[in-house]
């Protein structure tokens, strides 16, 4: 609706709103003392100071008139009068009143030091309402969106950093052998990183390998370091282009492979996973060498949704049992208590995670064939969820996780080094 009545019974009353910041008139410099004064003069100079500040005179505006001068009342570039008159109009006009509100909050996003990062859930909010309106013809998998939202976040960042910051140094750090172990790289070392092993699930779709044909079968580490000594001079930011095209390909592959995609294996050398649990390890790589890169640059960078965490602890959680038993077999735990028949319940420890991302988990204590269930839980474990992936990812020790703890405590340390060493470059 448009158009202005100048009869206040016309007009529907409103809550008053204060100014956002002094009228342009207040702006005065008042450290100028005036010149030094004797005598009568002094005497009624000091009168002069004792009286009550002089209250501006309100001008008599029309409707239309005060409607005008709103955007300068949002900007305090009226004078005092003028913006005592347009506050007393606010408290009985309320389509002024709404207006005003408007243009106060577009003026705030003018303040040059306001934080002008996008939300990180604009992006999926943006591709939900496209998708909402139009689905897309061959639809991505729900189980990829962790891995496509990651590498999507990290990609922004990396367009943000400039040129120098690619050689930034970063500090990786995993547990290996009950202790930290760290690795000096680079900013565009650990894109080269995130490139080598991600190829491990594209050769696991038949695409090319990024470290070339004919390529033995190594771990992680070992792609990593075989890429980083291939390379004739020091990576640079041109290693930002393969890695978003290879996690575009990948992506894209997936989506037309169909439903029996997700439980192709992906070989690490040293152990397997589902292709489902595979792309999810990815995301969370993904997330944590992003946060590196983050942290060597001095960039604001948060975790992963809600949803997309809660994937990424319940997978920590699933890989527990056998990494609980690995370390026994080397003589890093202690031994098995009760054992059971595949299947049925056993000891367990509840795990109980706090935040986005949370939920419980049952973690079988004495064989990965047995199940977790409560009424077997002989210990408990809560954590926070960024603080519990930090673990995962090694960037902390089991005696450094402020964990919540009761119950047995052999098996909440077994438990606790057993998430640590989830971790590896």
């Amino acid at each position: 609706m448009t158009g202005a009545a100048d009869d206040a019974d016309d007009v529907a009353r409103a809550p008053r709103i204060p100014g956002p910041r002094r009228a342009a008139d207040d702006h005065a410099d008042l450290t100028t003392r005036p010149p030094e004064v004797s005598g009568a003069e002094t005497e009624e100079t000091d009168m002069e100071e004792k009286e009550e500040p002089e209250v501006p005179e309100v001008p008599d505006l029309s409707h239309n008139v005060l409607k005008s001068l709103l955007g300068a009342w949002a900007l305090s570039a009226c004078s005092a009068g003028e913006t005592r008159a347009v506050e007393n109009h606010l408290t009985v006009c309320a389509p002024c009143a709404d207006e005003a509100l408007r243009l106060r909050d577009a003026v705030t996003l003018l303040h040059e030091d306001r934080d002008l990062d996008l939300d990180p859930l604009l992006r999926s909010r943006v591709l939900e309402n496209c998708l909402g309106r139009r689905p897309a013809r061959i639809p991505v998998p729900d189980w990829v969106t962790p891995y496509d939202a990651e590498t999507a976040r990290l990609d922004a960042l990396l367009r943000d950093i400039g040129e120098s910051e690619w050689h930034a140094p970063v500090r990786l750090k995993w547990y290996e052998e009950d202790r930290i172990v760290r690795r000096k790289a680079t900013v565009a070392g650990v894109i080269g990183h995130l490139f080598a092993v991600d190829g491990l699930v594209t050769t696991a779709l038949g695409l090319d390998d990024p470290l070339g044909a004919d390529v033995p079968e190594l771990s992680p580490t070992e792609r990593t370091e075989a890429f980083w000594a291939a390379l004739d001079r020091p990576p640079n930011r041109s290693v930002r282009g393969p890695w978003r095209d290879q996690s575009h390909t990948l992506i894209r592959t997936i989506a037309f492979a169909g439903r029996g995609a997700a439980d192709l294996t992906v070989t690490y050398k040293d152990f397997a996973l589902p292709l489902q649990d595979s792309l999810l390890e990815r995301a969370f790589e993904c997330w944590r060498h992003a946060d590196d890169i983050a942290t060597a640059v001095a960039y604001p960078y948060a975790p992963p949704s809600g949803p997309h965490l809660h994937g990424m602890i319940d997978l920590a959680a699933r890989l527990l049992p056998g990494a609980l038993a690995n370390r026994r077999r080397a003589g890093l735990a202690g031994p098995a208590k009760e054992l059971v028949a595949a299947g049925a319940p056993g000891r367990s420890l509840h795990l109980e995670v706090e935040g986005a991302g949370g939920g419980h988990w049952y973690i079988s204590l004495d064989s990965p064939a047995a199940i977790g269930a409560p009424e077997r839980a002989v210990a408990q474990v809560a954590m926070d969820g960024v603080e519990f992936c930090q673990l995962v990812a090694g960037h902390i020790t089991p005696e450094e996780a402020a964990a919540g703890q009761d119950g047995d405590r052999e098996a909440i340390k077994d438990v606790l080094s057993a998430t640590a060493s989830l971790s590896r470059l």
